[in-house]
């Protein structure tokens, strides 16, 4: 990879805390005008790794450079480029939703005619342009895309964004990932973290997924899918915890099926199964597997082999909130 390519540039970077060890030994390139996700559960590292891009946290060892400048001794000139929507929502409530904006301009010395009419456009393709009342009004899904609005007011070189569509209605969401998408043709590096796989799977030109403080594994969505996933996966959910144990046990021998994993599916326990050989094996599958206990079936899916499958079968969990 060219070195003036890269946008970011992580070496054997650690965190740790006492006895924990949150970032252990990452090392990493992302490309400028990348829109690069960084994937894990909970505890994995990942937020712990962006607070110390963003400068925000000091590394017990290693570095990286961002947009060229160490985030050890460069943090004055990194934190000129970044923007950073977290995944807290943070606005002020007494001011509206242009005065946020503007706000956040003026902090970056922007001239206030060009940040007027820069927050207006902003505000426009969020939806949110013309509100007159105070912030601190608006609905979970408004305060979040104003957020956003407020991290791009001053065209980052590389945006980080954390959990960006979280709480938004499906609509919303569309919105939202539509102008990611345009910033990705604006040659935008950006950092996305995120549990939602459809939105990893979409927008991401790469992925990492990160666990126990190491990256397990990174490519491209297909590549990923293509390595760790298998062809296929079927959903089935039962009436009966013991039903789903006996169809377990069934499908053990089966040597085309690659594995299988029991996820929460609302009140009912789901059993995943991970299979090669397309339709052929599917119907072979359900004579073999299934059949005895069709009739105790509450529901199945099949599906292509997606990032969450993936996920499951290199770490053994499933993305939680």
């Amino acid at each position: 990879m060219n070195q003036d390519s890269i946008a970011i540039e992580i070496k054997d970077l650690k965190k740790y805390f006492k006895e924990v060890k949150a970032v252990d030994g990452v090392s990493l390139k992302i490309k400028k005008g990348e829109l690069f996700s960084i994937l894990g559960p909970n505890g994995a590292g990942k937020t712990t790794l962006v607070r110390m891009l963003t400068t925000i946290l000091t590394p017990t060892d290693g570095d990286a450079n961002v947009n060229g400048h160490s985030i050890l001794t460069g943090k004055n000139e990194i934190v000129k480029k970044i923007g950073v929507c977290p995944q807290v929502i943070t606005i002020y409530e007494v001011l509206r939703a242009e005065e946020n904006v503007e706000f956040v301009a003026a902090m970056h010395g922007m001239p206030r005619d060009e940040s007027k009419e820069k927050a207006k456009k902003l505000l426009e393709d969020f939806g949110i342009a013309g509100r007159k009342d105070w912030s601190k009004r608006f609905s979970g899904g408004m305060k979040r895309r104003l957020n956003l609005a407020m991290s791009l007011i001053f065209e980052p070189e590389i945006l980080f964004l954390d959990e960006p569509t979280a709480g938004l209605d499906p609509q919303a969401r569309r919105l939202v990932w539509d102008f990611i998408r345009e910033l990705k043709n604006k040659d935008i590096t950006i950092i996305l973290m995120t549990h939602d796989m459809v939105e990893a799977d979409s927008l991401s030109d790469r992925v990492a997924i990160i666990d126990h403080g190491k990256i397990i594994a990174k490519g491209t969505p297909t590549e990923l899918k293509e390595k760790y996933g298998s062809d296929n996966a079927l959903e089935v959910s039962f009436i009966e915890q013991e039903d789903l144990e006996i169809v377990k046990k069934n499908i053990q021998n089966i040597p085309f099926v690659a594995n299988s994993s029991e996820i929460q599916r609302k009140e009912r326990k789901t059993l995943i199964i991970s299979f090669q050989g397309g339709l052929k094996n599917l119907v072979r599958l359900l004579q073999q597997g299934l059949i005895d206990n069709i009739d105790e079936v509450e529901n199945m899916k099949f599906r292509q082999n997606s990032l969450e499958d993936v996920f499951l079968n290199l770490t053994g969990r499933r993305l939680r909130d």
